[in-house]
């Protein structure tokens, strides 16, 4: 594996499974694959679990890790190419990613979704400028449209706790006071296909995600209907795709609450972090002996350090 952008990537589910088992249970076997290595981690966007995961991750394959925050400490990066340069950005992103490849031997990429244009984010824009200008391998820390390393950590967790081969997993949406990008709903939808297991969405009217994405998967705007039978429950907030990048609704309604848990059979709940709690959760649901939202935070070490230690073998 050279780039990682997508959970698609890992293949066969039970392979990708079995490596990320190997790797939470010898943490420390590989070190000599990242020995003299460097890995460079840029942050254009907020982060806490991605930052220390990621990190800790390299560390633990022997690696030296730099961290730039674009938003501090960096220049003022302009991304368009044609721009007359003569505003408050002093460096274009085309010249700083080529400099960025000669400090290092890897790239990891954090760049939300910008809601300025649909065509861009759904494009990649930043990310694929990274793959393509820097010579390195690259791998995204939550792009505009995905995020696999949470995707896979998802995923682990699930395997980890499902109590029959094929569970049904429910992903709802929930209100949320801001704009929030699609990345982590596409990419769980990724996920599931992936692994298989019975899947539905529920979100409301207005709310539907990417056809490219959805595919398949069954989509319902009836929350209750969905919850009906869950074994998981994943809540997610996403702004609109259709009018992209707005707040349509913020109807507590659905809100995941333990008389919404009640409907399902004992469903286990996640989230991938940060939470606004009473609004996508009540405080009873994600403090509940069924909330696995620590250890899905906790095998973001392992999603990362798998993927880490192909791309290292790669190099």
């Amino acid at each position: 594996m050279r780039h990682f952008t997508s959970v698609k990537q890992l293949g066969n589910w039970q392979d990708a499974y079995a490596a990320a088992k190997y790797v939470k249970e010898n943490p420390f076997a590989d070190q000599a694959l990242g020995k003299n290595k460097t890995l460079l981690m840029v942050f254009f966007n907020n982060s806490l679990r991605t930052r220390l995961s990621t990190q800790k991750a390299a560390l633990n394959l022997g690696m030296n890790v730099i961290v730039l925050d674009i938003a501090h400490g960096a220049w003022k990066l302009e991304t368009e190419r044609g721009v007359v340069m003569d505003g408050d950005k002093s460096e274009h992103l085309l010249e700083a990613i080529p400099v960025m490849g000669c400090y290092c031997d890897a790239i990891g990429v954090r760049s939300f979704a910008r809601f300025e244009s649909k065509e861009d984010d759904y494009n990649e824009v930043i990310l694929n400028q990274f793959i393509q200008y820097s010579g390195r391998p690259v791998f995204s820390m939550e792009a505009a449209t995905r995020h696999p390393l949470q995707t896979y950590a998802d995923l682990i967790t699930i395997e980890e706790h499902k109590k029959k081969a094929r569970p049904k997993v429910v992903m709802t949406w929930a209100p949320h006071p801001k704009a929030l990008p699609q990345a982590v709903p596409n990419s769980f939808i990724e996920g599931m296909e992936l692994a298989g297991y019975d899947f539905v969405i529920a979100n409301p009217e207005g709310y539907d995600l990417a056809p490219e994405f959805v595919g398949n998967a069954r989509v319902t705007h009836d929350q209750d209907e969905a919850l009906a039978g869950a074994d998981f429950v994943y809540a997610k907030n996403w702004a609109s795709y259709d009018a992209y990048g707005q707040v349509l609704n913020q109807d507590r309604n659905w809100t995941v609450t333990t008389e919404k848990m009640a409907l399902t059979d004992n469903a286990y709940f996640l989230h991938c972090l940060p939470v606004r709690r009473n609004m996508i959760v009540t405080d009873d649901v994600i403090e509940s002996p069924q909330s696995l939202v620590i250890p899905e935070a906790a095998n973001r070490v392992v999603s990362a350090q798998t993927v880490l230690k192909q791309i290292l073998q790669s190099l």
